[in-house]
């Protein structure tokens, strides 16, 4: 069985943490987003991985190689211009030779790969797609199913009062490689709107499949943000092992951290900190004198000066917060932005690394 992923898209949604880094490799409880799907796949023996990759894909390549450290195979195609989530897959065709998965980069989820790949077969369907239960569909595609679970309609974004069912796209699917015949080649050409609804149209047998797995599109600051809290809680899952140390680290003895807490290697806290959790800080942070810490997800070596605090927030590597800084909810940080002694951003400040504080 392969996999493709769609990893190759700008991250536009989640800036400005994207400026600088793929949102294949964001950090998500300090290791990237991708090494905890390539885990994920791996837990349902899925080891042969195809990469559709645009944006920024050097760091990509150069941290997961081959794949062979992660214990699978990878395959890198990088797009000159963008083809739309079925024209990249389009796109690797000569790579895939039988039945297969396809999976939006976006999502971070512990679907049960295997249930759904045996629902796959027993409906003998060309396309299943995966389901999931949202509180507001109106801002996805929903899709309705008879009570066998084969699709009769997709709909885009309905508004919230007219929408029939809350079950929409996952951004999961298994595809026969027969669909690949009716995707135009070297075009953008999308699922949602143009091969599922086409299949449809012929008469084809679409299946969906419904599951109450954990389910987050982490394309926006604030669900990657909550995506950190869910993990920290409990509330989710990853297959890979997250370190209960703090290996390599110096925390003052009167620091104090409330859990749940990760603290990555070769951190320094200084004395008085103050860290209530959930909450990250990623390698090489260091935190200063009566630092303020809630809620909050700082990347690799991020400073802190003296007394700021940094309340339900996001930091991206290598920033630099001056003494006395105030960070407030919903404030995000993209990789190196410095801001000056006693700097306060109002709640939702988003900042770049060419947007420096006065």
């Amino acid at each position: 069985m392969k996999a493709v992923l769609l990893v190759g898209g700008e991250g536009t949604r989640l800036r400005p943490l994207t400026y600088k880094t793929p949102k294949a490799m964001v950090p998500i409880l300090n290791r990237p987003f991708l090494e905890h799907f390539i885990a994920h796949l791996k837990k349902h023996n899925i080891e042969d991985i195809i990469l559709t990759l645009g944006y920024l894909p050097d760091p990509v390549q150069a941290y997961f190689g081959d794949g062979r450290d992660f214990g699978a195979r990878l395959v890198y195609v990088v797009e000159g211009t963008p083809l739309g989530t079925a024209g990249a897959v389009k796109n690797v065709a000569q790579h895939l030779d039988g039945t297969f998965f396809v999976f939006n980069g976006d999502v971070f989820t512990d679907l049960d790969l295997t249930e759904i790949l045996a629902f796959h077969r027993k409906k003998r369907a060309v396309a299943t797609i995966a389901l999931t239960p949202v509180e507001d569909p109106s801002r996805y595609g929903v899709v309705e199913t008879d009570a066998q679970g084969r699709v009769r309609a997709f709909i885009e974004k309905p508004p919230r009062h007219e929408a029939t069912t809350n079950m929409i796209n996952a951004g999961t699917y298994i595809l026969e490689p027969e669909v690949l015949d009716y995707i135009p080649s070297g075009s953008h050409y999308m699922f949602e709107r143009g091969l599922f609804p086409h299949l449809l149209d012929m008469g084809r047998p679409v299946y969906a499949c419904p599951s109450d797995a954990y389910w987050i599109d982490i394309g926006t600051p604030e669900h990657y943000f909550q995506l950190h809290l869910d993990l920290l809680r409990g509330k989710a899952s990853t297959p890979l092992s997250i370190p209960a140390d703090h290996r390599g680290c110096s925390i003052h003895p009167s620091a104090r951290l409330e859990g749940p807490v990760l603290v990555g290697e070769g951190c320094i806290i200084g004395p008085k900190a103050q860290l209530n959790g959930p909450a990250v800080l990623g390698p090489g942070c260091i935190i200063g004198e009566e630092v303020l810490i809630e809620q909050a997800i700082l990347w690799h070596k991020v400073r802190v000066g003296a007394g700021a605090r940094l309340n339900q927030c996001v930091v991206a590597a290598d920033c630099s917060i001056g003494d006395g800084c105030y960070l407030s909810k919903g404030c995000v940080l993209g990789e190196a932005v410095e801001l000056k002694a006693g700097n306060r951003l109002e709640p939702g400040t988003k900042l770049g690394a060419d947007r420096q504080s006065p």
